[in-house]
């Protein structure tokens, strides 16, 4: 039903209420039996059991569970039951997942903020008495009283408004107050924002008084349609969480193959069943990164800290890499890229624009500032108004440059005012003057209103009669300063020989014109230069408001995010459009204006059909839906209401769209350093499928087993892979496009690049291997059937583990090791240290040794195993010195 549509008797009559008494009791009942409670449902979400085991429905994991059971199960077919290979397996799991469930979002949190905001009890007229009752209670019919600072309890039709003010900008984007008049009717299609004979759940009354009639309450209000559109809407998998998933499930299909053709070669080589099977788990162990997902969460969640240091807070943790793969940041207009405190910015007088700062500035905010309700408070020097956001502008002004409402009061004493309403559009105080008998009244207001109830204008320091090329002229300014967005109040004053109270009928008529204040909520200083990083990195900024188009486009101009006038559209505009015409001509646009929640949610949507990766910062109820359909959700720290922050993946603390910046380089520096990581592991997992795979095609004795493969994976590729992790952002960073979502992980050669390096690692672990077999590990040997090459295994062993170490250093950056510094990451560094000790630690401690099933090395085994080790420092380091000569 469009309730603001129809008039306040059809309203009544539709449902069946009394205005003069309130329902019955019994009408109540029945109404709460068919509406059930004024209250926001709640998605039920998942207990921490279904969490935690949510976290194995993973192709990687999935494939490790099975290897720990079959090898449990193999070596119990033997006769030899080992927990070793299958409890380190599944303590890896276990870890990975209770990470999981410790960083995963708790269940809609969004819906309970709701809740809260939900007004606790309402003021209802009831079988002809008025009183207070939970907003819970609340029906459809329900007559409710409005007066300033109580919340509104419900989706209501006003019946009556006295000077009625309204804050709805966290439902509908208005910056402004909303002034409400109950006896306006309007038209089906009007916008949210614009229905002024409405008053709308969860806003608060700031000005005035009202009556209305309920018309809807619970989830079939506007926050309720919000919250039903935050439980209907999943937020999207991100970048990271999609390219991991695709990896994963590569090398897990590719682990399998591997596994069962070497499976095949044993069993065609006359190789025991068994021992090829355990040989085919470990291979699946060697070829699958295990660690890798806690890895990524241990290197996401070091990038949080940083960021927490920025003022950004991460919810939810692959939102850091996300809001680095963004390619469209959609924000809100209101306190996110604006002050959202309305300021005098600009004056002008009968003769053109003046200065705030003169003798016309401050007569005319000294006279501006007397006619205000706002109150100043100044403490040590600092000021503070509170009051109507018009007003606190007008006082602040005044303030600013000398004029200071308390001392104007005291002087001026106020004996008499006309509130504003609006039908006037005006508002008029009398003064008293100090030294003589005399008064003064001091009118503000809409200019059309006001320039026609003045005779004289104050000009020259003078009062003289107004012409009609004087009002030619104002009309001009008037027209110029409105098409700047500027909230345009007119002044005017009047002198009064005597003053009496019981006919006041002509206070308002023969004013004297005194000027224009223009004013308006200005953009932040460092948003301009956000707008211009934002570009530069090929990030496309766009606005996306409740607020009057000409306001929206104003500011956009300003701050460089409109560049041309066509790329503004309003509300109205997109509610005509198709799904797929919004798709296809989404991307000519650079400003939404007048938008409700369900456009914001299309216009994000319509972003993402165009494979964007769309960023919505917010602060309001009215952002939560569309925080929740982007791909990253930033909300505003300060301003930001509870519902906001709780749908969202990130929280700015400072409120400052520049923070998004430095987010934006910390997210592309964590991918950056995720996929050093990747290339590490898999160019090490390369080398020990090689490693095992050449050497059971060759008919050699397996160099690796189980235990150690494990004691790699796990360990010496987990420190220095989370080392990378603080790699800083390199200094080009934000001169770099953003990294398409549909460009894979090992794009531009480097999968060939970690193909090229696994070989590497492989052979040298293999050369290991081939030299402690032919020359320690006592030669003929091989031919007995209990032969185990003890030496050559651990030779390998531990040219495996240390070549990776040294490859490490290599992953920090293209340039020269000699460029950057060997010890410029100390986390590595320090790393290397600690993995080189734990690996010389397990060769050569005799009770290590048994369990890793390795012998202790000599001297000369020792330094065969550095040389091979250092390799790939070597051969990369010439290779990254003929790419920069080339």
């Amino acid at each position: 039903m469009h309730w603001h549509s129809i008039s306040i008797e059809d309203t009544v009559r539709e449902l069946k209420t009394d205005i003069k008494h309130g329902l019955s009791m019994k009408e109540v009942q029945e109404r709460q039996k068919l509406y059930g409670k004024n209250v926001i449902d709640a998605k039920k979400g998942k207990n921490l059991l279904q969490k935690f085991l949510a976290q194995f429905a993973d192709f990687m994991i999935i494939v490790l569970i099975c290897a720990a059971v079959l090898s449990l199960v193999v070596s119990y077919m033997e006769g030899k039951l080992n927990f070793v290979d299958p409890v380190i397996i599944l303590l890896i799991i276990i870890l990975n997942a209770f990470l999981g469930v410790l960083q995963e979002t708790k269940a809609e949190k969004a819906l309970e903020a709701l809740k809260k905001m939900s007004a606790p009890t309402a003021h209802v007229l009831r079988e002809n008495k008025v009183t207070v009752i939970p907003s819970s209670e609340l029906v459809p019919g329900d007559i409710v009283i409005l007066e300033t600072g109580s919340f509104v309890p419900a989706d209501c039709r006003l019946i009556h408004t006295v000077n009625l003010k309204v804050e709805e900008a966290s439902l509908t984007g208005e910056s402004h107050p909303v002034e409400k008049n109950a006896y306006e009717i309007l038209l089906p299609d009007t916008n949210l924002a614009d229905r002024h004979n409405m008053v709308m759940a969860t806003s608060t009354i700031l000005y005035g008084r009202g009556v209305a009639i309920v018309t809807a309450i619970g989830m079939d209000t506007q926050v309720g349609h919000i919250a039903r559109m935050i439980m209907e809407d999943d937020t999207p998998d991100t970048p990271l969480q999609k390219r991991l998933a695709r990896t994963g499930k590569t090398l897990g299909i590719a682990a399998l193959i591997i596994c069962c053709l070497v499976f095949i070669i044993g069993i065609y080589k006359d190789l025991p069943p068994f021992d090829m099977f355990m040989t085919s788990v470990s291979l699946a162990v060697a070829a699958i990164p295990e660690g890798l997902p806690a890895i990524v969460t241990i290197m996401l969640s070091l990038g949080v800290q940083r960021m927490a240091k920025k003022n950004a807070i991460i919810r939810k943790l692959p939102a850091v890499e996300t809001l680095g793969s963004a390619t469209v940041i959609c924000s809100d207009k209101t306190g996110t890229l604006t002050q959202n405190v309305m300021t005098v910015t600009e004056i002008s007088s009968a003769t053109g624009k003046e200065e705030i700062k003169s003798d016309f500035g401050f007569f005319l905010l000294s006279h501006a500032a007397l006619c205000c309700d706002a109150i100043l408070q100044t403490v040590a020097g600092s000021s503070d108004v509170s009051g109507e956001p018009t007003e606190k502008a007008l006082v602040l002004a005044a303030y600013n440059i000398g004029a200071n409402k308390n001392d104007l009061d005291s002087m001026y004493k106020r004996i008499y005012e006309i509130p504003f309403d609006s039908t006037r559009k005006m508002m008029t105080t009398v003064h008293k003057s100090p030294d003589t008998s005399s008064y003064r009244s001091v009118t503000k207001g809409a200019y059309d209103f006001l320039i026609k109830r003045c005779t004289h204008i104050y000009k020259d320091n003078k009062q003289q009669p107004i012409t009609s090329r004087d009002k030619n002229r104002l009309n001009a300014i008037n027209e110029a300063m409105t098409g700047r967005a500027l909230r345009v109040i007119a002044l005017a004053y009047k002198n009064l020989p005597q003053f009496n109270k019981s006919d006041t009928s002509s206070l308002e008529k023969d004013l004297t014109f005194v000027g224009l204040i223009g004013m308006i909520d200005p953009p932040r200083k460092e948003v301009k230069e956000a707008v211009r990083i934002c570009r530069q990195a090929g990030i496309k900024p766009v606005m996306i408001t409740g607020d009057h188009i000409l306001t929206a486009k104003a500011i956009a101009k300003d701050i460089g995010i409109l560049t041309n006038q066509t790329e503004a559209i309003t509300g109205e505009e997109l509610s005509k459009m198709s799904t797929q015409r919004l798709n296809d001509t989404i991307s000519r646009f650079s400003v939404f204006a007048r938008v409700s929640p369900e456009h914001k949610v299309r216009i994000v949507k319509a972003f993402q059909s165009k494979g964007e990766v769309v960023a919505m910062t917010g602060d309001g109820v009215n952002d939560a839906p569309a925080l929740k359909a982007a791909d990253i959700g930033c909300a505003m720290g300060i301003a930001g209401t509870d519902v906001a922050k709780n749908a969202s993946d990130m929280i700015l603390t400072d409120d400052n769209f520049a923070t998004i910046v430095s987010a934006v380089s910390e997210g592309r520096g964590i991918y950056d350093n995720i996929k050093k990581a990747v290339h590490f592991l898999l160019s090490s997992n390369i080398g020990e499928i090689l490693t095992i795979f050449v050497a059971i095609l060759f008919g050699l004795p397996t160099p690796l087993v189980a235990v150690q493969l494990l004691w790699v994976n796990l360990v010496t590729d987990s420190l220095p892979a989370i080392s990378l992790g603080v790699e800083p952002p390199s200094k080009d960073i934000m001169l770099r496009k953003p990294v398409s979502p549909k460009k894979g992980m090992f794009a531009d050669g480097l999968a060939l690049q970690i193909v090229i390096e696994g070989f590497l690692i492989g052979a040298l672990a293999l050369t290991a291997f081939v030299i402690g077999v032919k020359y320690y590990d006592a030669p003929g040997m091989h031919q007995t059937l209990n032969y185990q090459p003890w030496v050559g295994r651990t030779m390998a062993f531990s040219v495996l583990s240390l070549s990776q170490l040294f490859h490490s250093f290599n992953m920090r950056s293209n340039r020269s090791l000699s460029e950057i510094g060997i010890l410029s990451n100390r986390s590595l560094a320090i790393s290397f240290v600690i993995c080189a000790f734990l690996q010389i630690a397990v060769v050569s401690l005799t009770p290590l040794a048994k369990v890793f099933q390795v012998v202790p090395l000599n001297l000369r085994q020792w330094a065969t195993v550095f040389l091979l080790s250092i390799t790939p420092i070597v051969v990369v380091e010439l290779q990254k010195k003929i790419r920069k000569i080339g």
